[in-house]
């Protein structure tokens, strides 16, 4: 039997699955996590600590029709500047709740588009942050780029405010598939911005690219990667295209006819991630490559990789807090998310007090759970060791569940005195083995496909 023909009788190809970038996952968050309890675990973190911040800016100056993301479109910097000020007073509560001497191993501003910010408001925003959190020796201040909505002046003060390392979203370059994305972004336009950036003497630059887009082929993609690889990132996500048009009707812009099947998926993956390999990267998880000398790819090799919401990542802080409409944070008590409406979020805030409106607070075998399919998605094996000096739990009862998994998946998976591990032409298969020790009810959230 083919890897492909075993692939599909394990049910790859049909498959809807969590990324897992938590655990548990978002849709089984709920009411009972508000306010209160999130300043409680604010408080709870230690003085002298490192903590984590992400800042959501969710606004767009178009809405990318591929993009599933919170975000909303706007024409005017006028709900962009004050939505800044929310963003400040945000930061203002967090800082009155903090322990001295709390530091930022990680800052990083995402979206939507942070970089529809001025410059001058970039300036006094990341002013704000620091004057609340600094920033620990070595940390690092990251900032997602849109080409098509940065300039000279804004990356100066970027630069200028500390960013270390930009984020640039590909995508595609090829043009058929940019317009029916409903992203338009030339390579050209894509080179000038990553030569901006390095000769402001930022020297980490990521990218991100999809595959599984409409109209896509073997050869196209590969032209995009060899297009991509010209600019030398230092770490790409390859993500899978999520059609997922139930949450997010812009998607139903996408010629539904021009999608590649699940079996196409999987070869554009495998044709773009030979290319990625071939040319030096190291593979990452199940989606993202580093160069060796980067700091996510050192994580990989010393089995400190993590992951969070924002993907794979080499941050070892134990909280994330994330400000903004829409931000989850997650600390070692549970998850906390803020409310997603940017009305809601800043009602709150102007009222006092933080937006949170749902979250999770974790039991002890979600605890253990979250660590088991992390090992999974970052390290592709389960140590059962590991598992057994950290959690309550008896070797017969984590022997069961290891053994759940090898009935399931077969030659698939291999289970021995150590644990249990994912080979390599396995791999395609990660998120679905994850979900094997998943105990929440996955069968009523619509997920993206597995490949």
């Amino acid at each position: 039997m083919t890897i492909e023909s075993q692939l599909m009788r394990l049910g790859l190809f049909d498959a809807r699955v969590p990324r897992y970038t938590s655990y548990p996952t978002a849709p089984h968050f709920a009411g009972g996590v508000g306010p209160e309890t999130f300043v409680q675990w604010i408080q709870a973190i230690p003085a002298q600590s490192e903590i984590s911040l992400y800042l959501h800016v969710p606004f767009c100056r178009r809405l990318c029709w591929f993009c599933a993301c919170r975000t909303q479109g706007t024409s005017s910097d006028t709900p962009v500047l004050a939505y800044a000020k929310v963003l400040k007073a945000e930061i203002a509560l967090l800082k009155r709740h903090l322990a001295p001497g709390v530091k930022l191993s990680r800052l990083h501003w995402g979206g939507g588009t942070p970089t529809l910010l001025p410059a001058d408001c970039m300036r006094d925003l990341a002013a704000t942050v620091f004057e609340a959190v600094p920033m620990a020796e070595g940390a690092e201040f990251s900032v997602e780029i849109d080409p098509n909505e940065i300039d000279a002046a804004r990356l100066d003060a970027l630069a200028a405010a500390g960013m270390n390392r930009a984020s640039i979203g590909v995508q595609d370059f090829d043009p058929e598939i940019q317009k029916a994305i409903g992203r338009e972004q030339s390579y050209e336009l894509t080179k000038q911005v990553a030569d901006m950036i390095r000769d402001r003497g930022i020297k980490s630059l990521n990218a991100d690219i999809l595959y599984g887009l409409p109209f896509q082929t073997n050869e196209r993609i590969a032209d995009s990667v060899q297009k991509l690889l010209t600019l030398s990132p230092d770490r790409v996500a390859l993500y899978g295209y999520a059609h997922v048009p139930w949450m997010s009707r812009r998607q139903q812009m996408i010629p539904s006819d021009a999608m590649p099947t699940p079996q196409e998926r999987l070869a554009l993956f495998e044709t773009a991630r030979q290319l990625f390999v071939w040319d030096g990267y190291d593979e990452i998880g199940i989606d993202h490559f580093a160069r060796p000398e980067d700091g996510m790819a050192k994580a990989a090799k010393a089995g400190t990789l993590r992951r969070n919401f924002q993907g794979y990542t080499d941050d070892t802080a134990p909280v994330l807090v994330g400000l903004g409409a829409s931000s989850i944070s997650r600390f070692p008590q549970g998850f906390a998310q803020n409310a997603s409406g940017t009305a809601d979020h800043t009602r709150a805030i102007r009222e006092g007090h933080f937006s949170t409106h749902r979250g999770h607070v974790f039991t002890p075998d979600d605890v253990m759970r979250a660590r088991i399919i992390e090992a999974l998605m970052c390290d592709f094996r389960v140590n059962r060791e590991e598992i057994l000096s950290h959690f309550a739990v008896t070797p017969e009862a984590l022997q069961a569940m290891f053994r759940a998994a090898a009935d399931t998946f077969g030659d698939m998976v291999t289970l021995d005195d150590t644990g249990l591990a994912i080979p390599p032409h396995a791999r395609p298969l990660t998120r679905m083995v994850a979900r094997a020790f998943d105990a929440y009810d996955q069968s009523k959230a619509k997920h993206s496909a597995a490949i």
